[in-house]
């Protein structure tokens, strides 16, 4: 049985879950924003170093923390941890990190999880799990992918996941740290975007599934640390963001068998030298430029695309959490192009860990802190 986090809460088993009740007095306080107010309200507390959201069908959500623990939180902040989880290595970058729904959950109960995996000494890997949910436990939990070479240190995982509209599934892995030049390697998969069918196998019409010289898993290459994934539902473009170094995050609208350039090309500098890393010169003939270069750096998250009128004055707009820049950066796209940028909640909740639409249409945060939370964003009433 998992302890309690939360000592100075009452608290109560349910079957083989620990429920907190994370019940909270009314936190909510009205923000201005250049078009659209909204107001800002606490769903959960005492979260350490939440990574990832997800939304059950009745509304609860999914919620892991970086240590290995997976939450059920419904709609009052009462908190259960799921039993069940993979055995991580949460050391560094890693841990658990992201979870989402199957597109049939609702008939098969199907979630997956991306986590840090062991290996020999304290080498670990990026790996991909998935489990049938049932009340307060994962069953049946198996790995179904775990990239091909496992490395130090505790760095780049990447792990956001995104489904694709024909079932396939989307799985960033960062180049792990040590090595940039991992990203530039067709055979391994650091530093790229995977394409995987739901039981982990490779689609038949992957970009390089014919070509012995790249790894058949591979969707694109040349990515630091995809942190910020979404695919839009209605034109089906992939948008990610991903962290550069010193300076040089982006937003990259992703395409089959392209090479997005790290560390080729890169406007960040190098942390030990500060020397500019890579070339800062874009339009190289083989890879791709991206979007937005963010300098200085926005320290990439959780990515969210507003696609209802919910928040009216947003729609179509992308929103970009930040870590170290502490706040979600708004983008405005007009025919695919960035038209206008707007930052949001800067320095008011800290790290911003991931960003997400919930079923009700407000947007809701997870901050990366030892005492991490969930916030709620609705438009002002």
């Amino acid at each position: 049985m998992q302890k309690s986090r939360f000592p100075a809460v009452a608290s109560l088993l349910l079957g083989a879950g620990l429920a907190s009740s994370l019940a909270l007095s009314a936190s909510t306080e009205s923000i201005s924003t250049e078009y659209q107010g909204f107001e800002l309200t606490t769903v959960a507390e005492g979260l350490e170093h939440p990574w990832s959201i997800a939304f059950l069908p009745d509304g609860d959500m999914l919620v892991t923390e970086r240590p290995g623990r997976l939450n059920r939180i419904d709609a009052d902040g009462n908190t259960t941890v799921i039993e069940g989880t993979p055995e991580v290595v949460a050391r560094g970058q890693g841990g658990l990190l992201e979870v989402v729904l199957h597109p049939a959950f609702e008939d098969n109960g199907t979630i997956y999880l991306t986590y840090s995996k062991g290996g020999d000494g304290e080498d670990t890997a990026t790996a991909l799990a998935r489990g049938r949910l049932d009340g307060d436990r994962l069953h049946d939990v198996e790995d179904i992918f775990v990239q091909n070479r496992y490395s130090q240190p505790g760095r780049h995982y990447g792990s956001r996941l995104a489904w694709l509209s024909d079932g396939t599934l989307l799985m960033s892995i960062g180049d792990r740290g040590a090595e940039p030049p991992r990203a530039q390697d067709p055979l391994d998969h650091a530093g790229t975007l995977l394409r995987l069918n739901d039981d982990g196998s490779i689609p038949a019409d992957n970009p390089f599934v014919d070509d012995d010289d790249v790894a058949s898993e591979i969707y694109s290459m040349g990515h630091r640390n995809i942190q910020g994934l979404v695919v839009d539902p209605e034109s089906g473009i992939i948008w990610a963001t991903e962290h550069g170094p010193r300076g040089g995050d982006e937003l990259n609208r992703i395409e089959p068998g392209l090479n997005y350039g790290w560390p080729v090309q890169s406007r960040g500098l190098d942390y030990r030298t500060g020397e500019q890393f890579g070339d800062s010169v874009r339009d190289h003939p083989d890879m791709v430029n991206p979007v937005v270069d963010w300098t200085p750096s926005l320290a990439a998250s959780g990515l969210a695309l507003l696609v209802d009128d919910h928040f009216a004055a947003w729609q179509g707009n992308l929103l970009a959490g930040g870590l170290r820049s502490e706040h979600i950066r708004r983008v405005e796209l007009r025919d695919g192009e960035v038209v206008h940028e707007e930052e949001l909640l800067r320095g008011h909740v800290g790290r911003i860990r991931d960003v997400r639409v919930g079923p009700d249409g407000n947007i809701y945060v997870a901050t990366d802190s030892s005492d991490g939370a969930i916030y709620r964003m609705s438009p002002e009433s």
